[in-house]
């Protein structure tokens, strides 16, 4: 299996591969995004460490389960060769309605058929008022082209 584009990676198709893992963890579906891993894919997300398309799965519906109405966008930050690195945001609520925003970066290594092989993430979550959102779109689903990136101010 292929995943274009492939790396070694040029700034026009390390954005793209960012953008599409955007559109792909805004479907908030485990199983589309974890076709993008390699059988064996190795994460860190926070304090989680895990390996494996069904570790993925896993993971995802559980985060989604607690993780409501989520909204993700992110930005290419650096890329050499095989890696990516990207800054994200994403704004979600709890059971109880409590929104938070979640900052964060991840550092991203794929295979020679454009899966990725490796992701570690760090994550901080920042409660927020809902009235202080930012991200608004039709949920799931991807980000509207008019609805811009985080920039040069994430924060």
């Amino acid at each position: 299996m292929s995943r274009p584009p492939l790396p070694p990676f040029t700034r026009e198709t390390a954005a793209q591969k960012a953008r599409m893992a955007e559109d792909a963890w805004n479907s908030r579906d485990p199983v589309r995004v974890s076709l993008a891993y390699t059988e064996d894919s190795r994460w860190r997300n926070r304090s989680e460490v895990f390996q494996g398309r069904e570790a993925i799965v896993a993971f995802l519906t559980r985060k989604w389960e607690k993780e409501h109405d989520y909204r993700l966008i992110k930005d290419l930050w650096a890329f050499d060769e095989n890696r990516i690195a990207v800054r994200f945001q994403y704004e979600w609520h709890d059971g109880k309605g409590q929104w938070y925003r979640s900052y964060g970066n991840e550092q991203w290594e794929f295979d020679e058929h454009g899966l990725m092989k490796r992701r570690e993430a760090s994550i901080n979550d920042i409660m927020i008022a809902e009235k202080d959102r930012r991200f608004h779109w039709a949920a799931p689903g991807p980000r509207p082209a008019d609805v811009p990136g985080l920039g040069r101010d994430p924060f």
